[in-house]
């Protein structure tokens, strides 16, 4: 696909930059990056008319990696600059590159109010479940009880779910995929491209020094079929090697039914609606845990709601001069 012309003549090789890529080796962020540039030769939206953004960590560095503006911002500030970018000037296409201690930790005041606005900013959440860049501590996301630099005696913190803070502040877009799932990391970073809001893509990372396969229980191939469900709208809920398992309703909550087993079939199954503008049952897919039951991976929610840079372009337009706004309001003579 590298080599391939997509649409309007773009390849992935025309958002790649020069930059020697520094991450470590067997580090999941070199998949992301690549998929984040067939994502964009797909989207078809010039290099010049794109600007990723980024605080601080690991995943910080990705704005280096892309042939497009960047802003290598300050730690956890990047969704604030990105919010500024997308406000000056709403004709940009602006991803938001950040990592799970950057956006949830000194930046998770910033991220919660970018999805309260609706920003129509694209954001890259990479989740390896630790602090990489210094070195090992425990981060947001972390498991409670895990053995880290900074919790020799295991983590005493329950972590953040990416997804619940999303719909806890209103959010319009959520998405999840593994970094070694390359079809579907494209798939809804197209979708959230596409999206007109503040649009999140959490993707479960390795951190192969820190944090070594964190994620391995649903990631590796021959678990993953049974431990993961990729949710499509409009389709069934459907999982496992030969689709022989699906996610149905039992009363309030959800449960993984076998088709054949009592009598079930396909119809028993739900269908995944992520355009409902009540998000409890996407919260409810988005928390599924194992092992009994298997992680929701691909466009969970997608709703649309007014944006917040649409409606300040809106409101800029109606004012013709500054001096003609300050008479509009009080003034006091000193």
């Amino acid at each position: 696909m590298a080599n391939e012309v997509i649409n309007q003549g773009f390849t992935p090789k025309d958002y790649k930059s020069d930059q020697y890529v520094r991450w470590c080796p067997g580090c999941g962020d070199h998949a992301v990056v690549s998929v984040l540039q067939k994502a964009m030769a797909e989207l078809a939206i010039p290099p010049h008319e794109t600007v990723v953004v980024s605080g601080i960590g690991c995943s910080s560095r990705l704005p280096y990696y892309m042939n497009t503006y960047g802003f290598h911002s300050i730690h956890g500030r990047g969704a604030a600059i990105a919010t500024g970018v997308k406000g000056t000037n709403p004709r940009l296409t602006v991803w938001h590159a950040t990592g799970d201690g950057d956006c949830l930790a000194i930046g998770g005041n910033h991220f919660i109010h970018s999805l309260r606005r609706n920003v129509d900013i694209n954001v890259l959440l990479f989740n390896n479940q630790i602090y990489g860049l210094t070195k090992g501590q425990y981060s947001p996301t972390t498991r409670r009880g895990a053995i880290t630099k900074s919790s020799p005696f295991g983590t005493i913190e329950d972590p953040f779910r990416p997804a619940e803070l999303t719909f806890g502040a209103r959010g319009t877009f959520f998405a999840r995929t593994l970094d070694v799932d390359l079809k579907n990391s494209q798939e809804c970073m197209v979708a959230a491209a596409r999206h007109k809001g503040t649009s999140v893509v959490e993707v479960l990372v390795n951190c192969v020094i820190f944090n070594n396969k964190t994620h391995g229980w649903i990631s590796e191939k021959e678990n993953r079929l049974d431990r993961t469900i990729t949710l499509r709208h409009g389709k069934p809920m459907l999982f496992g090697k030969d689709s022989e398992k699906g996610i149905a309703l039992d009363g309030f909550n959800l449960k993984v039914v076998r088709l054949g087993e009592n009598g079930l079939s396909e119809k028993d199954v739900l269908v995944h609606d992520a355009q409902c503008e009540d998000a409890t049952l996407h919260l409810k897919l988005a928390l599924m845990e194992g092992p009994q039951m298997p992680v929701a991976m691909g466009v969970i929610r997608d709703v649309v709601r007014p944006t917040y840079d649409a409606e300040l372009e809106s409101q800029s337009k109606k004012l013709r001069n500054f001096d003609e706004l300050i008479a509009s309001v009080e003034q006091w003579e000193v």
